[in-house]
């Protein structure tokens, strides 16, 4: 039976830590899976002389100074740009390595396995086999919600941080705002939803209302990324339509804004997320502009101001 046959013969059902262990019995090199912070979720428990496996192996996590040698061999932006696999080389390395993409239910990129050449060469049947192995975590992973929140809060962390302005162009190329950006379309708009004029009836405090009608949105409209920041529910957005439409996102029949009596200010569109602060900011001015006004209007835009 070739590889990538017996990487499809393997169960699921029985965890990660099964799928990686039997995955080494057959491919003969060691694997791990980390997630998209560098925190190391599983591994085979094999002895090996390349410096960063064991690095990770030991400490759970790549150090900084391991993390900037991955942005300079430009590591961090194959990883990030790449469908399913990636193979790494570098002169600097003592072996090389092969890299594949996890997602979760949201198709959000959650974690990666790697698996380091350095028992037996690989060859496209291990290629194969490899992707194939890939595939079946993300199966694995498919109902976790440990993975399913990890990959929502993460988007919530790079949003705020982009907003904060902790995040900033670099220098050296990270992969979070690539990760970030995965699934969008050319063009973003900022949303930014204002609850205060609901009169849902509740016992809960404001932070409670904020998460219900976050989650609300999030079941309605599962390709937008999402935050809480300042009082809002932040939607980030993306369409291939320079100009914002809003039938093209909001469905008027079972329109979420007029039956709950919220309001949404929306940016005009951009295509850096770097200059997420200053759509968010649009964003702010055209609802505030828009409730001021009292049209009996439930979305208000920056470009119409």
């Amino acid at each position: 039976m070739s590889k990538l046959a017996q990487i499809k013969a393997l169960d699921n059902g029985k965890g990660v830590q099964y799928l990686l262990d039997a995955a080494y019995k057959i491919l003969h090199n060691p694997i791990a899976m980390f997630d998209t912070t560098y925190a190391l979720n599983a591994f085979t428990d094999v002895t090996t002389d390349d410096l960063i496996w064991n690095e990770l192996i030991s400490t759970g996590t790549f150090s900084m100074k391991t993390q900037e040698f991955f942005a300079e061999e430009c590591f961090t932006e194959y990883v990030a740009n790449a469908d399913k696999l990636v193979m790494l080389k570098s002169s600097k390395l003592k072996h090389d390595r092969i890299l594949g993409n996890i997602f979760n239910r949201d198709n959000i990129k959650v974690a990666n396995i790697v698996m380091v050449v350095c028992n037996t060469l690989i060859g496209a049947e291990d290629t194969a086999a490899f992707e194939e192995l890939a595939d079946k975590i993300t199966s694995e992973i498919h109902d976790d919600e440990y993975f399913t929140a990890y990959g929502r809060a993460y988007h919530e962390t790079i949003i705020i941080q982009l907003l904060d302005g902790i995040i900033k162009e670099p220098t050296i190329y990270t992969g979070h705002v690539q990760i970030f950006y995965d699934g969008f379309e050319d063009y973003l708009y900022v949303a930014v939803v204002d609850i205060m004029q609901n009169n849902l009836k509740t016992e809960d405090s404001h932070q409670n209302k904020l998460m219900y009608f976050k989650n609300l949105f999030e079941s309605k409209y599962r390709s937008f990324k999402y935050a809480i920041y300042s009082d809002y529910i932040v939607m980030i957005m993306s369409s291939k339509h320079k100009d914002f439409y809003d039938e093209h996102f909001f469905n008027k029949d079972n329109n979420p804004f007029k039956q709950n009596n919220l309001f949404a200010g929306i940016s005009s569109s951009f295509e850096n997320p770097y200059e997420l602060r200053e759509y968010y900011d649009k964003a702010v001015a055209a609802l505030k502009n828009g409730i001021e006004k009292n049209n009996d209007q439930r979305v208000f835009l920056y470009n119409n101001i």
